[in-house]
């Protein structure tokens, strides 16, 4: 299983203690690239991919480093409409 297929899994489980850091790879891995430029400066970030078009845009969790259960159910129900997972 590779490292990617693990990630997709930690996150589908949506899991209690997932980090930013650990989203940010799993999209750019399924091939969203972050937007570092415009309204998304400070703990706003956007991810962009460039094949679909398909923008996510979310707030980093703060003051901590965890993602909230809303913003993982945002981001999969956004993923699985674009068909980036199944």
């Amino acid at each position: 299983m590779s490292r990617r297929d693990k990630a997709l899994r930690r996150f589908l489980s949506r899991p209690a203690d997932l980090r930013f850091d650990e989203m940010s790879r799993l999209l750019k891995d399924l091939g969203y690239e972050e937007i570092k430029s415009g309204k998304t400066s400070g703990s706003r970030v956007a991810y962009f991919n460039k094949l679909s078009g398909h923008i996510i845009r979310l707030h980093k969790p703060h003051p901590g480093n965890i993602m909230k259960r809303y913003q993982m159910e945002l981001i999969e129900d956004a993923l699985r409409a674009k068909g980036s997972i199944k």
